[in-house]
């Protein structure tokens, strides 16, 4: 519309909008300017990324470097752990899995789940822990990794992480035992964890979700194991990756790049693992937003143990002799099975600090949440309302120790 005046039996009046021809001119003008502003804002972020991807390839050696050395300085110690007087090895996938199902709930980064299991781990091996406490350290820990390099937003909150506990501890306890976790690692957080190497060798080359999505799967199964704890993240990243390419099927990378220098006795031990998945591992990457690899890993597995069948099937007896063929078995191919979750015993701690906070007088651990481990495992969740964003399957007692 154009502004135009007319004139009238009381004068100029100002009130009067006619059509313009000129107004389809104008909002051409309009779009043509906003097309201009788009395209400006595309060219902007193409050069950025150029100019981000010459600074990393500049850098990248030096940067490698710099996460190869950390990784050894915030390594855990399995035989500190080992000597823990309460908390033992069979206790950890039940914590392991809460953490899962916690991370999956508030929908955080992966490096945030692997920094969260290292945090905690480091901590084991400098305090002595007390079991009803094991769970309240997973949930600092995570808490700090969520903080440390997750989305603002989606950083748990202390009243959330009170529900999936049943409130089995008070606030107060969780802010001071995340004080006392970052007390007890010098305030050092930052540990190159396997998915940031892994991102680096996936950026050599082309990128596959389904590799990746499977490469985490294998890493992911491997923070239930004992023996992978002091395993450096660069090496189960790179091994993970190869076994990840071997069962879809992938050109493996050239053993020149630093993505092919994998280690062959961990990605047999990896693959030793791949049949007895934690279920709650299995449920989260059987999703098509993650390619649905742990269903990818069990149609693999059936395809082998089909191959091990054939191959040490009998031969064909003559028609005249009565023969009975035995049944098939895949335990010759299957080989190492994952080990059973056992009780190990621990000297006692001569030196340590106790694992604050202290427990009150009142015996408040007696009660209906008063366990980390399932009595039924898994189970059917029951809903929790008015929590954010968390599914209700992450609130129900399974999760909450009772180890005795």
């Amino acid at each position: 519309m154009a502004y135009q005046r007319y004139p009238s039996r009381y004068g100029q009046c100002d009130s009067f909008f006619v059509d313009c021809p000129d107004e389809g001119l104008y909002v051409q003008r309009a779009t043509e300017r906003e097309r201009a502003r788009n395209i400006a804002k595309m060219q902007q972020r193409v050069i950025q990324e150029d100019l981000s991807r010459m600074t990393r390839e500049e850098y990248q050696e030096d940067i490698l470097d710099h996460m190869e050395h950390m990784e050894g300085q915030t390594l855990p110690d399995v035989n500190s752990i080992d000597i823990q007087t309460e908390i033992q090895w069979f206790m950890r996938p039940y914590l392991l899995d809460f953490l899962v199902e916690a991370h999956a709930a508030f929908q955080l980064l992966p490096e945030t789940l692997f920094l969260a299991v290292n945090l905690l781990d480091r901590y084991c091996s400098r305090r002595v822990v007390y079991k009803r406490h094991y769970q309240l350290v997973g949930c600092a820990a995570l808490l700090i990794a969520a903080k440390y390099g997750d989305r603002k937003d989606r950083v748990p909150t202390v009243r959330e992480l009170k529900s999936m506990c049943c409130s089995l501890y008070d606030d107060e306890m969780f802010t001071q035992m995340e004080w006392h976790v970052l007390q007890t690692l010098n305030w050092i957080i930052g540990h190159p964890t396997v998915d940031s190497f892994l991102q680096l060798a996936l950026s050599e080359v082309e990128h596959d979700p389904e590799v990746e999505h499977m490469a985490l799967y294998i890493a992911e199964i491997a923070l239930f194991h004992k023996e992978f704890v002091s395993t450096r993240p660069s090496v189960l990243a790179r091994s993970s990756l190869a076994l990840a390419r071997c069962i879809l099927s992938r050109n493996q990378a050239k053993h020149s790049d630093w993505a092919g220098a994998y280690d062959p006795a961990t990605v047999l031990n990896l693959s030793n693992h791949l049949y007895q998945p934690s279920q709650v591992l299995s449920r989260k990457y059987s999703v098509a937003q993650l390619s649905q690899v742990s269903l990818t890993v069990d149609e693999f597995l059936q395809r082998q143990a089909q191959i091990a069948r054939r191959a040490n099937a009998p031969p064909t007896p003559p028609a005249s002799v009565h023969y009975e063929e035995p049944k098939p078995t895949t335990e010759a191919y299957l080989g190492p099975q994952t080990p059973q979750k056992h009780h190990y015993g621990g000297a006692v701690v001569n030196h340590g600090v106790l694992t604050p906070p202290i427990t009150p007088d009142n015996d408040q651990f007696d009660g209906k949440c008063s366990g980390l481990i399932p009595r039924v495992y898994p189970t059917t969740p029951t809903p929790v309302p008015n929590v954010r964003h968390i599914q209700p399957q992450y609130y129900q007692n399974q999760y909450i120790h009772h180890v005795q």
